[in-house]
């Protein structure tokens, strides 16, 4: 039998097969080892042992293309197997990072005693972090904090749990709730224990696109780069064995809305909505908390959801302007009594339901572009008003998509249609709103191909 022919040779750098990820970790464990112990020019040695080992494994094997199996110290210094199927890689401590810092210590993989407290604007802020970095997406890479570029990674680095866990150990680190119960800094969960490498995933819930609550927002690590955009709930595939959780260590738990029609305060014993108010630092431009979505819950209650197309968010804007200021009016106040900033005495009335609610809007009054409409129905100066976002949403039929599909094609995004726009919502459509969102230099969420009030108003400007 010919001897086999050995190359020297790096292994491709995000090569998901099993080969080249156990060449990485191996390599990755020879270039650790200090200079004075024989460290760095030893790579290229036990490179080429590597290749060898790894040539004569598949040779015994029959050349099936078996790959050794590499054992490393695993927690506590006992001696575990690492499994190429788990999509994440192992449970492991922090890593040095890619610039070759010390690495971190740690406690050890999977043990929530170690969690630390935080609250979900932490969590969120951490998230952006990554995603202002584009962080490109590797099972077998770490970025600089770290943790591992990989989705179990990205929320293990959300959470600040100073480990590195995969799709099969982070729910130790948090409790299960429902989808009602979901707050930003959440996650959505999806575990193949029969196989991990099929469809495991794992997302941070971001909050809810709008009211309908059939999307959300994600922050996800995922192939290329770290992202933010609007999903459908769970996800897009496996969609009902997506889990909800909570993060153990999240301070403050649960903060509910309103309880729906029907529904007694507190249902299950979840805690009391706080009435204190939050003060006046946390509305008004640039705000970004989970008070502004509360009031808009509260306000979208009192009878002011016309002002909310595109539904309640965190981010302050001037629909919750409009709607305060509505709620302030419908008290009788004026002037800078009803500026459309929440103060003491407003937010008193909305949590404790007193004062008058927001009227409708009067008979003969002007309908804005923006506000819901009957299909059809036309805004000023006779262009089309905007029929609502649930509209807009796979398997709905509506004159407005065909209007919408039109419009596409005049300003020149109509590429994706092969047969003509039509009134079923359909990918097409979608992929036409999201090139004249990005047209408008929008990102992310701001262009999920979704048109909201804004998006409809320029396209038909």
């Amino acid at each position: 039998m010919p001897m086999p022919a050995f190359e020297e040779y790096e292994p491709a750098g995000d090569c998901p097969c099993q080969g080249c990820a156990h060449r990485r970790r191996a390599l990755a464990r020879a270039r650790a080892i200090p200079l004075r112990d024989g460290g760095h020019p030893a790579v290229r040695g036990a490179r080429r042992a590597l290749v060898l080992a790894t040539a004569a494994g598949v040779v015994l094997g029959g050349g099936g293309g078996a790959a050794v199996a590499v054992t490393a110290p695993g927690p506590g210094g006992a001696v575990s197997q690492d499994d190429p199927g788990q999509p994440q890689g192992g449970r492991a401590p922090l890593h040095g990072g890619k610039k070759g810092l010390p690495a971190k210590p740690a406690g050890l993989p999977g043990a929530p005693s170690a969690v630390k407290r935080t609250d979900r604007a932490a969590i969120i802020n951490r998230a952006k972090l990554w995603l202002d970095a584009q962080v490109p997406y590797s099972m077998a890479e770490y970025w600089t904090d770290g943790y591992r570029q990989d989705c179990s990674g990205y929320v293990s680095m959300a959470w600040n749990l100073g480990t590195n866990e995969w799709t099969g150990s982070l729910d130790k680190f948090a409790t299960r709730i429902t989808k009602d119960e979901l707050l930003p800094g959440d996650m959505l969960l999806f575990h193949n224990p029969a196989d991990p490498n099929k469809g495991s995933h794992v997302v941070l819930f971001g909050g809810w696109v709008d009211e309908t609550r059939t999307h959300y927002v994600t922050y996800e690590q995922t192939r290329p780069t770290t992202r933010r955009q609007a999903t459908p709930y769970g996800y897009w595939n496996n969609a009902a064995k997506y889990i909800p959780y909570r993060f153990i260590g999240v301070a403050g738990g649960a903060v509910p809305g309103p309880p729906a029609a029907g529904e007694p305060p507190n249902p299950g014993g979840s805690p009391a909505v706080p009435t204190a108010f939050p003060g006046a630092s946390k509305f008004g431009p640039g705000a970004d908390n989970v008070h502004i979505a509360r009031l808009g819950r509260m306000l979208v209650d009192r009878g002011g959801s016309r002002f909310y197309p595109k539904g309640v968010g965190t981010q302050w804007t001037d629909a919750a302007r409009q709607a305060t200021e509505a709620f302030q009016r419908a008290q009788g106040w004026t002037g800078a009594d009803a500026d459309g900033v929440p103060g003491a005495y407003t937010w008193r009335l909305l949590t404790q339901h007193q004062g008058k609610d927001i009227p409708p809007t009067p008979v003969g009054t002007p309908t804005p572009v923006g506000t819901p409409t009957p299909g059809g129905a036309l805004g000023p100066a006779g262009k089309p008003a905007f029929p609502g976002t649930a509209t807009f949403r796979p398997g709905v039929s509506h004159p407005s998509i065909t209007a919408l599909g039109r419009q596409l094609v005049k300003k020149g995004f109509g590429k994706n249609y092969t047969s003509g726009p039509g009134p079923r919502w359909g990918e097409a459509d979608r992929r036409g709103v999201e090139a004249f969102q990005r047209a408008q230099g929008w990102r992310g969420a701001e262009a999920n191909g979704y048109p909201g009030p804004e998006t409809w108003r320029r396209l038909f400007a």
